[in-house]
């Protein structure tokens, strides 16, 4: 599956949260409200999720495998490094 375009939206606010993404996969599929987090060991991605009953998030959409967690979180990053609110056209074939 590759990432066709990454959309990185600014929070302009104090605290942990940094940007709000939409990633399209295969110009078929988007994901909205991927998380920019600013985390001890570095920023990092949180998928969009809801909240259960029981006050626990649970995530709506989410990478299956490690390894395109990691290459998409490495995608996102590097989008949001850019400091662009255009979007970014990703050539990533896996």
């Amino acid at each position: 599956m590759d990432i066709s375009e990454v959309r990185v939206r600014k929070v302009n606010q104090s605290g942990k949260l940094k940007a709000y993404v939409t990633v399209t996969f295969d110009n078929q599929f988007v994901v909205h409200n991927i998380k920019i987090i600013e985390g001890k060991e570095g920023d990092f991605i949180a998928m969009p999720s809801r909240q259960l009953a029981n006050g626990e998030f649970k995530d709506v959409a989410h990478p299956i495998s490690s390894e395109f967690r990691d290459h998409l979180q490495k995608v996102v990053m590097e989008a949001y490094a850019s400091e662009s609110e255009n979007p970014v056209l990703v050539d990533d074939s896996l």
